[in-house]
């Protein structure tokens, strides 16, 4: 991939005093990423609250339906992302992350006029489209335009959408359904769009694409419909509660034998769909390996934390989502921090004290997920699992890309994100079902759940969850209420654990710091058009 600046007035040279300092035009480039990624990212979660209006405004009975709006777009996303590498270096880093905004807006209007669930669920896929994209083009231009020897502060301010998006989708989102109407929750990124769209026009550089790279044929049709396939499968587990069921084991083990070609196959040409090639490369393998464990334990878990307050302390969307807010308040805390010490100090030595706080954190959460513990004491684990997270997340993106050769950031960001794509949703499944089988062990929990679902859709509920109510008497509630707790205490301790094993595989990233590209050094930022 290209990195020659276009301007007369701006030569590389050899580097100079101020050639380790974040530039106000690396900032202008680093805005444009972030304003895309934040509309990205946050219309991932913040979708998740109008389900339950979804059923209701479409008229729709099956929860497992809407949940479509959701499904449809992680699997567009997902089954783009391989495609973006090579399209990034045909047609330009610019132009690409440009018409990904474009179709992003574009399908979030749609969403908003949708007129069915069908035709939401085929708008979201189109906002997937383009919202795929955003990510690893992200990426690129921020290592192109800093170099990688600065990838580390510039990467903290890449954490920041992927902070806003977990905590202020749950927001916003209720917010937006409470005081005007579900619309609008896609109707937001039409002003969001336009200025994305028109601020990068303007201050990204221009583009030196190289179109004479053959296009994988072959590695695209095994690669995107295998990677959709599989998540498809994983995504379906929790709602089945088993890997044998049908819905999950077809297109998981489909998409996984789809997945399995491609890795033989990428060894063929010489520019395959995703350069697994990369690999050789040892920061990159170990950064990915730490990344993968990291992103399966951590956001798989996470993800339930506000269900817990829902369900277990009786709040509002808008109340957890709140309560959740903690945990990026401590990664904004320690990001910045982090991005400093990552382009000084060798990763080997940041990322580790972020896993120790993450698991101490989450420990936390196991031996205070109660059903009356005080609030004070879940927002302190919370915190300082954001001041963990700010330590791990973004170093650990900065060690997989750091010592690419320039031509290769393009296809190493590409590559990240299929897999960081893949570990979450792997880590969202598996902690859905952990929760799912606990919940099924406890009697009480499953009469409660079968007295309200009767009394939900009027009908005569089951005479063994009437006959277990009786039995129980006074205790009934309580003792259904504290096994839905212990069910989300137990998926934080397989959580730990994982992360434990997560933190031994810290112990094999660089202990030195790492030597960059040197063509990265000595090449001046580009200056904005």
């Amino acid at each position: 991939m290209s990195t020659t600046a276009t301007d007369t007035g701006n030569a590389a040279g050899p580097p100079g005093e101020d050639d380790d300092k974040i530039t106000p035009d690396i900032l202008k480039v680093a805005g444009a990423v972030v304003l895309g990624m934040i509309m990205a990212i946050l219309d991932t979660t913040v979708v998740n609250v109008a389900l339950p209006t979804f059923l209701t405004e479409f008229e729709v009975d099956a929860y497992s339906t809407v949940a479509w709006s959701i499904t449809g777009y992680t699997l567009a996303l997902a089954a783009v992302i391989p495609v973006t590498g090579w399209a990034a270096d045909r047609f330009g880093t610019k132009r690409l992350y440009v018409a990904a905004l474009a179709l992003f807006t574009l399908g979030s209007i749609l969403c908003a006029f949708a007129w069915s669930i069908e035709a939401l669920i085929a708008f979201r896929v189109l906002q997937g489209l383009g919202g795929g994209m955003l990510a690893p083009l992200g990426m690129t231009i921020m290592t192109k335009a800093a170099g990688p020897h600065r990838m580390g502060r510039l990467m903290a301010v890449l954490g920041i959408p992927m902070l806003l998006g977990p905590i202020g989708g749950p927001i916003l989102g209720g917010w937006l359904i409470d005081a005007v109407s579900w619309h609008w929750i896609f109707l937001i990124n039409l002003p969001l769009g336009i200025v994305a769209i028109i601020y990068a026009i303007v201050v990204l550089p221009k583009d030196a694409p190289e179109p004479s790279e053959t296009f994988d044929v072959v590695g695209m049709l095994l690669m995107s419909p295998g990677l959709a396939l599989f998540l498809y499968g994983v995504s379906s587990i929790p709602g089945e509660g088993t890997v044998t069921a049908a819905k999950v084991l077809i297109p998981g083990l489909i998409g996984l034998a789809l997945i399995v070609s491609f890795v033989f196959w990428a060894f063929r040409p010489q520019h395959p769909l995703l350069d697994l090639r990369l690999f050789q490369d040892r920061n990159l393998t170990v950064s990915t390996l730490v990344m993968f464990l990291f992103a399966g334990s951590f956001f798989g878990a996470m993800l339930l934390v506000p269900t817990y307050f829902q369900q277990v302390r009786g709040e509002d969307v808008l109340t957890a989502g709140l309560l959740v807010a903690p945990q990026g308040i401590g990664a904004m805390v320690t990001m910045p921090i982090a991005g400093i010490l990552a382009d000084k100090w060798p990763v080997g030595r940041i990322v580790p004290l972020g896993m120790v706080l993450i698991i101490a954190g989450i420990t936390g959460m196991a031996l205070n997920s109660g059903v009356d513990t005080p609030y004070w004491r879940l927002i302190l684990c919370l915190f300082v699992m954001g001041l963990g997270m700010g330590f791990a997340m973004m170093p650990t993106f900065t060690a997989a890309l750091k010592t690419l050769k320039a031509h290769q950031v393009a296809r190493g960001s590409t590559l990240i994100n299929v897999i960081q794509q893949v570990a979450a949703s792997v880590g969202v499944a598996v902690m859905s079902v952990v929760l799912t089988n606990q919940q099924n062990a406890s009697e009480a929990f499953k009469a409660a759940s079968a007295l309200a679902n009767a009394e939900a859709t009027k009908v005569a509920p089951p005479a063994w969850a009437t006959e277990t109510a009786k039995k129980l008497g006074e205790a009934f509630q309580p003792t259904a209420l504290s096994d839905l707790a212990d069910a989300f205490v137990t998926t934080y301790w397989v959580a730990a654990a994982a992360l434990v094993i997560t933190l031994i595989a810290t112990a094999f990233m660089p202990r030195k710091l790492e030597k960059t590209d040197p063509l990265s050094k000595t090449t001046a930022p580009p200056v904005m058009h």
